[in-house]
């Protein structure tokens, strides 16, 4: 099928094929029995890219499809695919692939090859691949053919302008304490490297993300999309604060991404969030008030019972009853 001519397999690209016509066509060859196998293949990569008289054309197969025919439907959104074409189908959402699997198979096939490469690099590809072991492999090819068989942390970060591990955790760290200073001197830094701020912000969310589940669950790797250094950050960033703080700032970093897409200065609008971010995390919240309050209740003596009056004395001649 890789090599096109499998007589029984069909691969397509629903994005340069999506016209009426073309599903036309494909559909008229299934219609024809295979020649080696049981069934008759049909790929189509890509379907969301189909239009509207495409997938139409392709509906009346569906609902009455040949017994020798299975079509695969290839797509990373399947929300814009058809209700008409999805209830037709089987549904099989796959998951995207551990960050700590993606850099273990990096790191095998490294050395199947004789690269030598940094594990700090190998963690970079893995991320900026978003959970796909294959643009993890186009990544690493793309290093390989830029940068020769030895490859640094600092050659990934160069080539796809993310902001190295140790500097996404320095920035949380500053944010945790509560300093300003150190947040805009780092926001400066990757300013001026022409580091990709968008990209710097879904990392951050997905850094305090890591860290609530940390709070919560531990280091449970099932449970923690995270490598072992990664992981013993996390340790130390967990005793600063609480997770209701880490909540509130997560809030604010998903709000402020949602802004940036409308916002005139990225630079300000990242700025004036971490600083914001920076005094949730130092301020007293209003459960550490309560519980203040409570201990200092507990804390102090009960109060003294105080004494009964006494009672006056009977006047002469009158009943004390």
């Amino acid at each position: 099928l890789a090599a096109g001519n499998a007589l029984d397999g069909m691969e397509i690209d629903g994005a340069s094929n999506n016209g009426g016509d073309q599903v036309r066509d494909l559909r008229d060859q299934g219609q024809v029995a295979p020649t080696h196998g049981t069934y008759k293949i049909i790929i189509i990569d890509e379907v969301h890219m189909l239009s509207t008289a495409a997938f139409n054309a392709l509906l009346k197969t569906l609902e009455e499809p040949p017994p020798h025919v299975k079509f695969i439907f290839a797509t990373t959104e399947g929300d814009k695919v058809l209700p008409t074409i999805i209830s037709r189908c089987q549904r099989f959402d796959l998951r995207r692939i551990q960050t700590p699997l993606i850099v273990e198979r990096l790191r095998h096939i490294c050395g199947a090859e004789h690269i030598t490469i940094e594990e700090d690099a190998l963690l970079a590809v893995a991320r900026g691949a978003e959970g796909g072991m294959r643009d993890a492999l186009s990544l690493l090819d793309q290093l390989i053919s830029f940068k020769g068989d030895a490859l640094t942390e600092d050659d990934v970060l160069a080539v796809f302008g993310l902001v190295s591990r140790r500097a996404l955790e320095n920035l949380a760290t500053a944010v945790l304490k509560g300093d300003m200073g150190d947040i805009l001197k780092l926001v400066d830094m990757f300013d001026s490297a022409g580091k990709d701020m968008r990209r710097l912000t879904v990392e951050l969310m997905e850094h305090f993300r890591s860290l609530l589940v940390y709070q919560y669950v531990g280091g449970e790797m099932a449970n923690l999309d995270a490598t072992p250094e990664q992981i013993r950050g996390l340790a130390e960033q967990a005793a600063l604060t609480d997770p209701a703080r880490v909540m509130q700032i997560a809030d604010q970093l998903a709000e402020m991404e949602g802004r940036l897409r409308y916002a005139l200065s990225v630079r300000t609008l990242i700025e004036m969030t971490l600083i914001r971010c920076a005094r949730i995390a130092r301020t007293v919240t209003l459960d550490e008030v309560m519980k203040r309050l409570n201990a200092i209740r507990a804390a102090e003596p009960p109060p003294a019972a105080a004494a009964a009056p006494a009672p006056a004395a009977a006047k002469p001649g009158v009943s004390a009853a």
